[in-house]
């Protein structure tokens, strides 16, 4: 996952093709001015996912790129045993489809109605070396990406199976306060306990487990299915540095 910034923005005039967009103020393209951005928008198109539909496979050609609008993604690799690991989530005001070769390195699948801005790969690409205000901003993603890719390593290699899913709550709770630019108490859980797992390195019965821990232990509440509460964010955060033992 990586963490969008937000900033503050000189509001659209009425008719801009980007009015009314709700992630402006995280996405990408948010660095642009107000000419600028309907240029790019004006680009591209929308295009919409049902869940459990593909947005693109492991393999295939990369041709577009995108700025998640609405819903969620989750990434994942299949390896050669049929196994799955999940890679990551992504969330409104992320950003995706640059690959380092010219196909996708894993599947990114809807995981909720979701929306995205499609462009042609090569017209971003001219768009982003004549604006480099954008070419900065898509520099700090990838800086994220590789600190966040850093993080992961240390989060499958050394934490126990309740430091690992503590921080994943936490993360979460730091882009939904991002998002909002307030502090928040809940957590919204699109991805199901088996997408956790595969992201985690854990399995399903473990999450479970953890999960049971954390409702013990006060740390968290459960509001829904797919909401929990953070009761006690400084416990939270202890746990999951190794301060507190399962």
């Amino acid at each position: 996952m990586v963490l969008a910034t937000s900033r503050n923005l000189t509001p659209l005039p009425a008719g801009h093709p980007c009015l009314g967009c709700d992630v402006r103020s995280v996405a990408v393209c948010g660095v642009l001015e107000c000419a600028m951005l309907a240029q790019l928008r004006l680009m591209g198109c929308a295009q919409k996912l049902k869940p459990g539909e593909p947005l693109f496979h492991e393999g295939d050609e990369s041709k577009q790129v995108y700025t998640l609008t609405k819903g969620v993604l989750k990434l994942y690799k299949l390896l050669p045993d049929g196994r799955r690991q999940v890679t990551g989530f992504m969330f409104p005001g992320d950003f995706l489809g640059i690959s380092v070769d010219d196909a996708h390195a894993f599947t990114a699948e809807a995981l909720a109605d979701t929306q995205l801005c499609k462009f042609s790969r090569g017209r971003f690409d001219s768009f982003v070396e004549e604006h480099p205000e954008m070419e900065r901003e898509l520099y700090r993603v990838a800086a994220h990406e590789l600190a966040a890719a850093q993080q992961q390593m240390v989060l499958l290699g050394r934490k126990t199976a309740a430091e690992r899913l503590a921080s994943f709550f936490l993360a979460l709770l730091d882009r939904a306060e991002r998002a909002s630019g307030a502090s928040e108490r809940f957590v919204k859980l699109p991805m199901s306990r088996s997408d956790i797992a595969d992201y985690l390195g854990l399995t399903k019965e473990t999450v479970s487990r953890v999960l049971a821990m954390l409702k013990k232990r006060r740390l968290i509440r459960l509001e829904a299915l797919d909401v929990i509460e953070i009761l006690d964010r400084e416990g939270l955060t202890d746990l999951a540095e190794g301060l507190m033992g399962e």
